[in-house]
């Protein structure tokens, strides 16, 4: 049995609220407005939902079943008292929003007017391009909902081609921050290493580096803290004694005149691996003392 095709307003034309309402709208949902403030929001919709009309909030929720609202976590709670605040919604109107942190409570306010809260995060990182839309399917998507609504969520999630997974509404700030220290910290991560390898004459850093990148991701994904390998849970401390030092180097000679912050990662980081090493408790202190050094900074 096919699902209802939806009227779906937009509201935050962003990477994540333009690619899910592109992806709905193949499904054959009907997009009723989009609202976009800036100009990369604007082209977004140009390029995603083309012949869709860019209208303000109060139209969106007007002519529209459904409402997408894909805004920062810090503005969907404002945004959701003030469309309740316009007397606008009615009732049955479907109101999901994107965010990871965020359950149905930050939406109380539209609950309050008759409209059905659904959260649906997918963990997955967006650019804002037709490359998403492949991206999506079988995608993880986090759902959080009243019982009666859960099947609508879930149904949804299918229809953008992703796997649902129930969320507890006081799951979602942990939840949230797992996602966001593996996703935006790897990034960190990974830019640092590549500036470093630019820095000794290494041509083009990514492609260098994606091999190594790709297997550790694969095995850490699999294995979790099995697949540590390095100088740390081999308890060298002479290596990681000079890893520190040519990282401070790093730090210090970097032409712009601001210190970097490759050093301060390596300790923090390496030393998480340490408290999941299995090594000589003499091993592990020479390191330990190593990595919890704070030694003066020039800019200090």
């Amino acid at each position: 049995m096919n699902a209802p095709r939806l009227g779906i307003g937009v509201i935050g034309a962003g990477r994540v609220g333009a690619v899910l309402a592109a992806a709905l709208r193949a499904e054959g949902h009907a997009i009723t407005g989009a609202y976009a403030v800036s100009d990369a929001s604007r082209d977004r919709a140009a390029d995603l939902l083309p012949g869709v009309p860019l209208l303000g909030v109060p139209e969106i929720v007007e002519r529209s079943e459904m409402l997408l609202l894909a805004v920062p976590d810090d503005q969907l709670g404002p945004l959701a008292a003030g469309i309740a605040a316009t007397g606008l919604s009615p009732g049955g109107q479907l109101a999901v929003h994107t965010s990871g942190l965020h359950g149905i409570e930050v939406l109380a306010p539209l609950t309050e007017v008759g409209c059905a809260p659904l959260a649906i995060h997918p963990a997955m990182t967006f650019t804002g391009t037709r490359a998403d839309l492949s991206r999506l399917i079988g995608c993880p998507m986090a759902i959080t909902a009243a019982d009666t609504f859960l099947p609508v969520a879930g149904a949804l999630v299918v229809e953008l081609g992703g796997d649902p997974e129930v969320l507890a509404e006081g799951d979602r700030p942990l939840y949230h921050a797992s996602l966001a220290h593996a996703a935006n910290h790897l990034v960190v991560l990974v830019d640092q290493a590549r500036e470093a390898l630019a820095r000794i004459g290494i041509a083009d850093p990514g492609a260098y580096l994606r091999p190594l990148l790709e297997a550790a991701l694969d095995e850490s994904l699999r294995h979790g803290a099995r697949a540590l390998t390095g100088p740390v849970m081999r308890g060298d401390a002479g290596t990681v004694a000079t890893h520190l030092e040519a990282l401070e180097d790093l730090d210090t000679t970097d032409a712009s005149g601001v210190r970097g912050d490759t050093t301060d990662t390596y300790r923090a980081l390496a030393l998480a691996a340490l408290s999941r090493a299995k090594i000589p408790e003499s091993s592990r202190a020479r390191i330990r003392g190593l990595l919890e050094e704070n030694p003066p900074r020039e800019d200090a």
